[in-house]
């Protein structure tokens, strides 16, 4: 990367960005991801997984045949040139970021290579013909460039001399690092009561391998599991605002962990309806939308606790660090 990164940076030489527009790119890019999830589920929920059976053209053809199926696949591989486009700009424009952070150059270049990752993974799931497994991994993957994507937007929001206002103590970065594992945990489950579910992502009549244990159907067993551990997920971030509460932590943690326990509760409503419902299609997508909200969300409340411990550690350690050390010291 040293090599093309230097190229980059000559071409680019008479372009520079400030930290504020900077802050700009790296929120389009996380926007954009966070969109693609939800068009990704809807194509898998409308049938249309399979509406163009090769990749990356469709039959064979740059653009697809006029079948309500075929459009709606192709349309989500058409968005991923915006979202192409706007990972790129966030890495470019770190490149141009003044003053230079490296740390933001090497983690929005994950960006871009995790949306390269996706369309290979993207096309290995067709090719595979929606096999439980590649589109368990699909969507895994997309939640880990939603963490890079999330610490970007942190680090660009916050610059090398930042000082917090408030402290924030040990147990508390540890409850928000439970938390994040807690809710990874719940997403995996997700996936796997997904893809035992009825949604295979195929049109109606299509054979699709589903998950199943022994070759019985497994869907109430990982529902009812998926139900159990996003319960214990929601009981905990209670628990965490109760004691972020008590013991006075900063605000942003407590805002944070109140936004994160509405979008459980919505999840918990919507969850039990599409259970009683039969799973349709339209809560299902908005069950999937939610879960990368909270996730989202989880992922930004471990940043926020690990960039205050992260300053406090700096300033016990170097009690008279100046601006210019600052700059040249890790986050």
């Amino acid at each position: 990367m040293s090599t093309a990164t230097a190229t980059l940076r000559q071409r680019t030489n008479g372009f520079t960005v400030t930290p504020h527009q900077y802050v700009r790119f790296a929120q389009a890019a996380l926007l954009a991801l966070s969109i693609i999830v939800a068009t990704g589920a809807a194509v898998r929920l409308s049938g249309s997984g399979l509406g163009c059976p090769t990749w990356p053209q469709c039959y064979g053809h740059l653009y697809p045949p006029l079948s309500s199926h075929a459009v709606i696949e192709f349309g989500n591989r058409v968005l991923s040139v915006p979202l192409v486009l706007a990972t790129g700009l966030a890495w470019v424009a770190a490149l141009r970021r003044r003053p230079y952070r490296r740390d933001l150059v090497w983690l929005s270049f994950l960006l871009p290579m995790g949306v390269v990752a996706q369309a290979v993974l993207g096309g290995l799931t067709v090719e595979g013909k929606l096999d439980y497994g590649w589109v368990m991994a699909h969507f895994c993957l997309s939640m880990l460039i939603l963490v890079a994507a999330a610490i970007v937007v942190w680090r660009a929001e916050h610059e090398r001399d930042w000082t917090p206002s408030e402290l924030i103590d040990r147990t508390t970065v540890r409850l928000t690092r439970v938390l994040v594992g807690l809710a990874a945990v719940t997403i995996v489950a997700g996936t796997a009561a997904t893809a035992a579910g009825p949604h295979a992502g195929g049109a109606p009549g299509e054979r699709i391998n589903r998950l199943s244990f022994d070759g019985r159907g497994t869907m109430d067993f990982v529902i009812h599991r998926h139900a159990e551990i996003a319960f214990a997920f929601s009981l905990f971030a209670l628990f965490c605002w109760w004691r972020a509460r008590r013991i006075g932590a900063p605000k942003q943690i407590v805002r944070f962990l109140v936004v994160l326990l509405i979008l459980l509760a919505l999840q918990g409503i919507v969850g039990l309806d599409q259970y009683y419902l039969k799973l349709p299609t339209e809560l299902v997508w908005i069950h999937v939308c939610l879960a990368t909200a909270a996730w989202v969300t989880a992922v930004w409340l471990t940043c926020i606790s690990e960039g205050y411990a992260a300053r406090q550690r700096r300033v016990r350690e170097q009690p008279s660090v100046g601006v210019a050390d600052e700059q040249a010291a890790p986050v």
